[in-house]
């Protein structure tokens, strides 16, 4: 089973997106987190920077949205190059709605789940998804420390997965590194969002390739994958839709 690295430009140099993009071409996705200073303590970026960067890399782009009325914007996420959107289930009015509009436009749709929300609610919601990340730290900073009380909860997800036979990505987002990582892929992750373990390091595309053969060693070993399918072509491809292939 094929992991999948998603470095964070949260942790990267704002001033030279375009090179730190560059420095890490051999990940899975470009990590953007999207944050408006309401629905989380902290402002980041928004639609403008996200076209630009869409025009710099030709890594795909996976918008987080950390933001209110993400059934307002989310959309326009996707207008601006966004291949992926996630936005927070606390934070949307109707989530059903908003990821089949993320899917008409052409883009996966992902939801995310802050660390004292539940997963079990929302079982009835996953066939809806492409992705749902699991957060693990408190949403709004970089650097924090990795939550293991959420590996329990990342288990209960892959059971709900596994129950319904969805081809659904498992992304765990905060505190991601070489000593979490094995974990978070052990308990039933597949797509690891790491910001400091990535930029922090020397050689930022090394590092890539380093958590990446650490989650795939861990997953091969895990109990959960033994069902696990992927679509031939690797984790990155999916079946094309009326609007396009979704990345």
């Amino acid at each position: 089973m094929a992991a999948q690295i998603n470095p964070s430009i949260l942790s990267a140099d704002f001033a030279r997106l375009a090179d730190e993009a560059k420095a890490v071409e051999g990940a899975d996705w470009l990590h953007v987190d999207v944050m408006d200073n309401h629905f989380v303590p902290n402002l980041t970026l928004g639609v403008p920077v996200v076209e630009s960067l869409a025009r710099a890399t030709d890594t795909p782009l996976d918008c987080h949205l950390m933001i209110e009325a993400p059934d307002r914007w989310a959309p326009q996420y996707v207008e601006a190059g966004a291949s992926s959107v996630t936005f927070h289930v606390e934070a949307a009015a109707a989530p059903v709605r908003l990821a089949r509009e993320i899917r008409a436009k052409g883009a996966r749709a992902s939801m995310a789940l802050r660390p004292a929300t539940p997963i079990e609610p929302y079982e009835d919601l996953l066939p809806e998804l492409d992705m749902l990340l699991i957060m693990t730290v408190e949403p709004g900073f970089g650097g924090q420390a990795f939550l293991d009380i959420m590996l329990p909860k990342i288990r209960r997800t892959r059971e709900l997965i596994r129950k319904h036979g969805l081809e659904l990505w498992l992304q765990v987002d905060g505190g991601v590194s070489a000593d979490t990582i094995e974990r978070c892929a052990e308990a039933g992750a597949d797509v690891f969002v790491a910001g400091s373990a990535v930029y922090g390091a020397s050689d930022p595309a090394e590092a890539v390739r380093a958590l990446r053969k650490q989650a795939e060693e861990a997953t091969a070993k895990a109990s959960w994958a033994c069902d696990h399918q992927v679509l031939p072509g690797g984790p990155g491809r999916q079946e094309p839709t009326e609007s396009g292939p979704r990345q």
